[in-house]
C-alpha cells in the first residue's frame, strides 16, 4: 500500500491510499469464495461457477466492494491507525474509490479525528468548600431510626387513635356498585400516614375492634381515573388496633443496638461516622467541581463521534441499571412519556460535558508527562481481582492493558487538578441575597 496524501481540516482527516494489486486480489478472491455459494450461472452447479465467468456476467469489479471489506482491517491499520498526524475516532468512511485501467485501486478515506485541545487554567483553581458538620438533630434522627428498627407492636383493646395501626377490611361503592381497586382485606393502615383518600383515616379514628362502619368520602378533583371528584362510600370493618412500642433511648437501648455500653458512647460513634461520611461527600463534590471547572477552561471543538461514544456508554450503563430493576430501556421510556431517542437526547448534555472532561484530563496527562508504573499497574490488577473476586491472571485476560493504564493516568490527572486547587469558603451571604431577590 502507498499513502498518496493526508489532509486534515479541523476534526476531519482525509487519507488517499493506493492498494497493492496483490492485496486487492487477496480481498477480491476471499469475497468471491464467500459469495459463489449463492450464485447460479447457467451450465454450472450452484456454487461451482468460476470467478472469471461470474465477472464476465456481472462486471469485472463485481467483487471489489466486498473485497475491500475483507482487507479493510489491513487498510485501516496502515492508512489510519499508524498515522502520526492524527488519532482517528470511530470507523472511517469510504468517500471515493478509483480503479485504474491497470486495476490499481485508490481509496479516499475520511475519518473524524481526535481534536486539538488547548488547556486553560487547571492548577490553582479556587473552589468553594464547606466545613463538614453534624448537628444534634442528625444524631437524634439516626437514634430514632435505630429505635424504630427494634420497635415492637402490641394489640390494644381500645378505640383507634391517630398514630395507631388499624387492621381493616374495606370495600368502596360508587352509587352502590363496587369499583375496581376499592377493596382490601386485613390491610394495615397507619392512621395519620395519609395513605388513603383525605378524610378516610380520620373516620376510622374512634372505631373499636369488630366494629363496622360506612365512611363517606369525596375523591379529589385531580384524582386519577373515573373517580375524580366523585362521592363514594367505603364499608369498613376494624379487625384490630395495634400500637408501636419504641424503646426508650438509654444505656440499655445502646447495649441492645450496638457494641457500646452507654448512650453517650453510641451518640459519639454516630456523630463520628456521620462526620466522616459528610467529609467524603464534601471532598467528592470539591473534586468534581474542580475537574468540571478545569474542563470549562479548556478550548476544544468537540467531534460528534466522541460525544456519541460517551452517550453510548451512559445509555448502556443506565440500561444495565434498569435491567437490575426489571425494566427495559423501552419500558422505562414509555413510562416517562417518550421513546429511547427522547431519552438519548435527555442524556446528551451530560455526555457532552463528560466528553470535554475526558479530553481535558487526557491533555493534562500529555502535558504533565503522566505515566503508569509497572507497580501501579500490578496494584490496579490486584485491586480489580479483589473487587470482583477473581484471579489476577483472569482479570489480566479480561481488562485491556491500554484501558487499565488509561484509568491510572486519568486518576493522576484528576489529582493534579485537585491537589493544586484552593479551597475557599462558600459565598453564603451572596447566596442568601440572591434567594431574597428571587
Amino acid at each position: 500500500m502507498n499513502i498518496k496524501s493526508v489532509d486534515r481540516k479541523g476534526n476531519e482527516a482525509t487519507v488517499v491510499v493506493e492498494i497493492d494489486k496483490e492485496l486487492m486480489e487477496k480481498g477480491v478472491n476471499a469475497a468471491y469464495l464467500k459469495a459463489r455459494k449463492q450464485i447460479t450461472v447457467p451450465g454450472f452447479r450452484k456454487g461451482k461457477a468460476p470467478r472469471k465467468m461470474i465477472e464476465t456476467m456481472y462486471g469485472t469489479h463485481v467483487f471489489y466492494e466486498d473485497g475491500l471489506e475483507e482487507i479493510f482491517p489491513e487498510v485501516y491499520e496502515f492508512a489510519i491507525a499508524k498515522q502520526e498526524d492524527f488519532k482517528a475516532i470511530g470507523r472511517p468512511s469510504l468517500t471515493d474509490m478509483q480503479i485504474s485501467e491497470e486495476n490499481i485501486v485508490t481509496l479516499t478515506l475520511t475519518t473524524e479525528v481526535y481534536p486539538e485541545v488547548t488547556l486553560g487554567q487547571y492548577k490553582g483553581l479556587e473552589i468553594e468548600k464547606s466545613e463538614a458538620t453534624v448537628s444534634d438533630a442528625q444524631v437524634q434522627a439516626e437514634l430514632d431510626r435505630m429505635a424504630q428498627n427494634v420497635a415492637s407492636t402490641e394489640t390494644v383493646e381500645r378505640a383507634a387513635q391517630m398514630g395507631d395501626t388499624a387492621n381493616i377490611d374495606f370495600e368502596g361503592f360508587d352509587n352502590g356498585v363496587p369499583f375496581d381497586g376499592g377493596k382490601g382485606d386485613n390491610f394495615d393502615l397507619k392512621l395519620g400516614s395519609g395513605q388513603f383518600v383525605p378524610g378516610f383515616e380520620e373516620q376510622v379514628v374512634g372505631m373499636t375492634a369488630g366494629e363496622e362502619k360506612d365512611i363517606n368520602i369525596t375523591f379529589p378533583e385531580n384524582y386519577h381515573g373515573d373517580l375524580a371528584g366523585k362521592s363514594v362510600v367505603f364499608h369498613v370493618k376494624l379487625n384490630k388496633v395495634t400500637v408501636t412500642i419504641v424503646p426508650e433511648q438509654d444505656d440499655e437501648f445502646a447495649k441492645d443496638v450496638s457494641e457500646f455500653d452507654t448512650l453517650e458512647a453510641l451518640k459519639a460513634d454516630i456523630r463520628a461516622k456521620a462526620l466522616e461520611n459528610a467529609q467524603k461527600q464534601i471532598d467528592s463534590a470539591f473534586e468534581q467541581t474542580a475537574v468540571e471547572k478545569a474542563a470549562e477552561n479548556t478550548t476544544v471543538d468537540m467531534p460528534k463521534a466522541l460525544v456519541e461514544s460517551e452517550l453510548d456508554t451512559q445509555m448502556e450503563r443506565f440500561a444495565y441499571q434498569l435491567q437490575m430493576s426489571g425494566y427495559s430501556m423501552e419500558q422505562y421510556a414509555q413510562m416517562m412519556g417518550g421513546d429511547v431517542n427522547t431519552m438519548r437526547n435527555a442524556f446528551r448534555p451530560g455526555a457532552e460535558k463528560q466528553a470535554k472532561i475526558s479530553v481535558t484530563l487526557e491533555k493534562i496527562v500529555e502535558v504533565e508527562g503522566i505515566t503508569a508504573s509497572d507497580e501501579e499497574i500490578e496494584e490496579e490488577f490486584a485491586s480489580l481481582a479483589k473487587q470482583y473476586e477473581l484471579d489476577v491472571d483472569k482479570v489480566k485476560e479480561m481488562v485491556p492493558m491500554e484501558e487499565l493504564t488509561g484509568s491510572i493516568k486519568t486518576r493522576k490527572a484528576v489529582k493534579v487538578i485537585v491537589d493544586s486547587a484552593v479551597a475557599v469558603a462558600p459565598k453564603v451571604e451572596e447566596a442568601a441575597e440572591e434567594e431574597t431577590e428571587a
